[in-house]
């Protein structure tokens, strides 16, 4: 990592904090894991230790030149710091900014007022509830609904893998407001957890994670719990997940690396005959391999990164090959760890177990693998019939 921030992609603020959150994290957190129980009082106690390190403030965007916006390479920086130790401290760290980014950007300052320095202090978890069983990744397919009622909303639906549904106190809920309409009939609206109406089902995954169902059964909201404008749903979920999925990137690669970290220690202590097991070629060809992964990786991410932070208008082309590469890498730096330490790599909660079921999510969440390769596509073709178009 520190060879990384040499890249001409980072200033020297990002350097500086670097360095500030390494210190910390050797201070202050172990590698924190669930274990196969309720991850969620681990998630609220790292919220608000991450609150109390002051971290959580770099999960929302701030004010800048009278511009409200978040620093991504920040964001990468910390998640990959975090997944390095803890993917649980991940998890809490990116929901927190994943789940209030829509209010930070679109919404009212009444909105911000009362839940961004919530969600930053860390007495409020949030969550970020747009996925359905029937509406994955194509969210134009969401069947939840929000009508006008004398002067209210009034939500009937039923989300399904909602990160921190089981904890939060602040969902971000995408629903239908137009009959028909596809994704341009979406809105967006803040809902308080346990609001009347609401239903919670937590759901147990692989990796320690609390996530669940919700269900909404004519939830009743004031009319200005709505973000930004009826109709906007789909351009404040596209534009929320445009800035965090180069962050999903910037989680594999601290898998990654330490996955390869632990295989190194590994093969140069293990001695397998008269010879160090770092000592066989078949050994140094998968090292090799996985440091290819990683570094190809990190500079996909931290490119994508750079780019929504310093360059105008949309980057999805960049952030979909920086988290479809990623993702995909730290799966195999993370199997081929575990190949490598052998028996020991299937050790229940041993390092290199625990990150083979935390890695795997990541090439679903926000966006499929398979989607990520749409996205690209279109985006390749769209902009060569643009070309075309111009030298006619």
């Amino acid at each position: 990592m520190d060879a990384t921030l040499e890249l001409p992609f980072f200033e020297s603020e990002h350097r500086r904090l670097h360095a500030d959150l390494s210190g910390w994290l050797e201070s202050n957190l172990d590698d924190a894991s669930a274990g196969h129980g309720d991850p969620g009082p681990a998630v609220r106690t790292l919220v608000r230790e991450l609150a109390s390190g002051g971290w959580l403030s770099y999960a929302v965007p701030q004010m800048h030149d009278d511009v409200r916006r978040l620093d991504v390479r920040t964001v990468c920086l910390m998640r990959e710091a975090l997944a390095y130790r803890s993917g649980l401290a991940d998890v809490a760290f990116a929901m927190q900014g994943l789940g209030s980014l829509p209010i930070a950007l679109f919404g009212s300052d009444e909105l911000r007022r009362r839940y961004l320095s919530e969600v930053t202090s860390g007495t409020t978890v949030a969550a970020f509830a747009i996925s359905e069983e029937g509406a994955g990744s194509d969210i134009a397919g969401i069947t939840t609904v929000a009508r006008e009622e004398r002067g209210h909303w009034i939500i009937d639906g039923r989300k399904a893998w909602i990160s921190n549904a089981p904890i939060a106190g602040l969902f971000v809920v995408f629903a239908r407001t137009e009959e028909g309409a596809g994704s341009k009939g979406l809105s967006a609206f803040a809902v308080d957890g346990g609001s009347d109406g609401m239903r919670v089902e937590p759901v147990a995954v692989s990796a320690p994670h609390p996530i669940g169902t919700v269900e909404f059964d004519a939830v009743r909201l004031p009319a200005d719990r709505l973000i930004g404008s009826r109709g906007d749903g789909f351009k404040i979920a596209m534009v929320t997940l445009d800035h965090f999925r180069a962050t999903v990137g910037a989680a594999a690669v601290g898998f990654a690396r330490r996955a390869l970290s632990e295989a190194l220690t590994w093969v140069g202590a293990r001695t397998v005959g008269d010879r160090k097991l770092a000592d066989y070629d078949l050994t140094r060809e998968r090292l090799a391999d996985m440091a290819v992964d990683v570094d190809a990786a990190t500079l996909l991410v931290y490119r994508a990164a750079w780019m929504v932070d310093r360059v105008a208008g949309r980057h999805s082309r960049e952030t979909s090959m920086a988290k479809l590469y990623a993702t995909e890498a730290a799966q195999r730096v993370v199997d081929s760890a575990v190949q490598l330490l052998g028996a020991r790599g299937v050790v229940d909660e041993s390092p290199v177990e625990r990150l083979y079921r935390e890695v795997r999510p990541l090439r679903i969440y926000e966006g499929t693998s398979e989607i990520q390769k749409l996205i690209i596509a279109r985006d390749l073709l769209a902009t060569a019939e643009t070309k075309g178009g111009d030298e006619t």
